[in-house]
């Protein structure tokens, strides 16, 4: 190949130039600046790291387990070697990688929770499936029950369906996802998912309007699955003796219980109010006018127990690239993943091991290694925090890099980072989130009828956010003349799989932060035992990681950050 200009400046040492003659031809120049640091992101040296971070050793790094204490290690130490400032603080004080909270673990008892329906002097008792909701700690909440709509208060996009809807001490009955989702004229995004279609970002709202619980019915006339039965499409959990316990922020935002019933039970909700659930939906997508009312003779109680409850604490791990520039130092681009995945079980029959599709290579105890989810994404950011120390020149604006502690419990580390920032969220200009770099996409039971999957995605990588911030989609794409990936923004335009709200960056756009998911898709080992080191794509990978770098170097060196958009519809 033939060296761009930026390979023969003086500052590149031997090695450097070395490891350029290694890598991919690109099909444009790295300016010199850059380039030491470009030229250290390396397959040899991501697999070693994702070989051990995806490794039996680590127990599948179960949030609040040995083994995802190990990982937080790991990436402390590496962040340590590679000269990075601590970004966080301990108990006492003192300088630290680690950002600690702690967590409340919980397993609900579905046998001895129960909602119960008061009316007209008889009541009604309904259990899990019918109905069921969870908290971390037991509780007993009886109320007047009111149906706030998609239970959204969206001033940008003039909606909101508490305008006329006295909620304070009630139980709120509202639906799942957002109105018009089949328009692709929606003020709503489209067909894809605004910040309002996620369950969190409902009950804030309702609490906020004073409700004292919350239950979600999934959109009576929908055209997708409910979020349970695309679980259930997953298959992972079938194959656990003991399923997963639910983790919750101790010092959380949220305070007061939320539950989910099924449409039979929301129908029998709406049998005093002279309408169902479809009917007031179809006025909602129809109109966009708010349909909420109290449910008349209609009272609730939800008693909710847990089996077992414990506490624990667990890390964010955290490290700091001052800027350069005095002036713009005190602004942040933020680099993230998450460290934990799903942990390992034992076999409830060691002689008869589950049978699992695709089949698990060490089923005896089982470990979902979580190589791509997400590994891939926790040595990418350790990756980038080396290219970035290394490199001679830094960037103007400061970088954070950051991975978050369970993610898979509920994005936990990135919504108490967001409530507890490190630095000023109205200074952090960009966020990078890796979840799921390692892999090429491909047709899975979870997607199947749900999303079209191009032919070829050995080269192709999705990015999630672009309608809330096309500046940072526009940098992007310019750093990729160099590195020449297949960009698709697919996900932004579907609602069916949430994926929108599914990762690390979505408490930060919440803040009006221009962040996006780098995502590779989904394949059918995601969340499967058999998600091993032995099927990342580390050609790709580096590929993502190199955009990544030129792309972070442009948001903390440019003039003018990427603006976020609060309202997509409306440009």
């Amino acid at each position: 190949m033939t060296f761009p200009t930026s390979v023969r400046s003086p500052a590149l040492s031997l090695a450097a130039v070395a490891v350029l003659l290694s890598a991919p031809p690109l099909r444009a120049q790295v300016p010199a600046a850059e380039a030491k640091g470009f030229a250290t992101i390396q397959q040899a040296e991501l697999r070693t790291d994702l070989t051990y971070i995806a490794s039996d050793a680590l127990e599948g790094r179960l949030s609040l387990q040995p083994g995802d204490e190990a990982a937080t290690k790991w990436v402390a130490e590496q962040f340590a070697k590679a000269g990075l400032k601590p970004a966080g603080h301990d108990a006492a004080g003192k300088p630290s990688f680690l950002q600690p909270f702690t967590l409340i673990e919980y397993r609900p008892d579905r046998a001895a929770s129960v909602i119960t329906l008061k009316r007209a002097g008889k009541t009604t008792e309904y259990h899990a499936p019918q109905a069921f909701g969870a908290y971390k700690s037991a509780v007993d909440v009886t109320a007047p029950v009111v149906f706030a709509g998609f239970g959204i208060t969206a001033p940008e996009l003039h909606y909101d369906d508490y305008a006329n809807l006295d909620a304070k001490g009630k139980i709120v009955l509202i639906f799942d996802h957002e109105p018009q989702e089949d328009d692709a004229h929606s003020v709503f995004n489209g067909t894809g998912n605004t910040r309002y279609a996620t369950a969190r970002v409902k009950v804030l709202n309702a609490q906020a309007h004073g409700a004292v619980a919350v239950l979600i019915v999934a959109e009576p006339n929908r055209k997708h699955l409910t979020n349970a039965e695309r679980s259930a499409r997953i298959g992972s959990s079938a194959v656990r003796p003991i399923q997963l316990p639910i983790q919750a922020i101790q010092d959380d935002e949220i305070h007061i219980p939320s539950g989910l019933v099924l449409d039979a039970v929301a129908a029998e909700l709406f049998a005093t109010s002279g309408t169902t659930p479809a009917a007031a939906q179809t006025i909602i997508d129809r109109d966009l006018k708010a349909q909420s009312m109290p449910l008349p003779d209609t009272t609730l109680s939800l008693h909710l127990r847990n089996v077992s409850e414990r506490t624990g604490v667990t890390n964010n791990v955290v490290a700091l690239l001052p800027g350069s520039d005095p002036k713009l130092a005190p602004e942040t681009i933020l680099i993230s993943a998450h460290h934990d995945h799903d942990g390992e079980a034992a076999c409830a029959d060691p002689a008869h091991p589950p049978v699992t599709n695709p089949p698990d290579p060490h089923p005896c105890p089982q470990i979902w290694h979580g190589a791509d989810d997400n590994g891939s994404g926790t040595v990418g950011v350790v990756a980038l925090a080396r290219a970035f120390a290394e490199n001679p020149v830094k960037p103007k604006r400061s970088v954070l890099f950051v991975v978050f502690a369970s993610e898979e419990r509920g994005l936990l580390g990135a919504y108490w980072m967001a409530a507890h920032p490190l630095r000023p969220l109205a200074l952090t200009r960009a966020q990078i989130n890796f979840d799921m770099i390692g892999r090429d996409e491909a047709a899975s039971p979870q997607t199947d009828g749900l999303i079209e999957i191009p032919k070829d995605t050995t080269n192709r990588l999705n990015l999630i956010g672009a309608l809330y911030s096309p500046d940072y989609n526009r940098t992007v794409v310019e750093a990729n003349k160099t590195v020449g990936l297949t960009l698709d923004d697919r996900f932004d335009h579907e609602s069916a799989l949430n994926v929108f709200f599914r990762s690390d960056q979505f408490p930060f756009v919440l803040h009006n932060i221009p962040a996006f998911w780098w995502f590779t898709g989904f394949h059918p080992d995601y969340h499967h035992t058999t998600d091993t080191v032995d099927k990342i794509d580390f050609v790709k990978m580096q590929k993502i990681l190199q955009l990544a770098y030129l792309s972070t170097w442009q948001f903390a060196t440019e003039t003018a950050p990427p603006r976020f958009i609060a309202n997509p519809g409306s440009r």
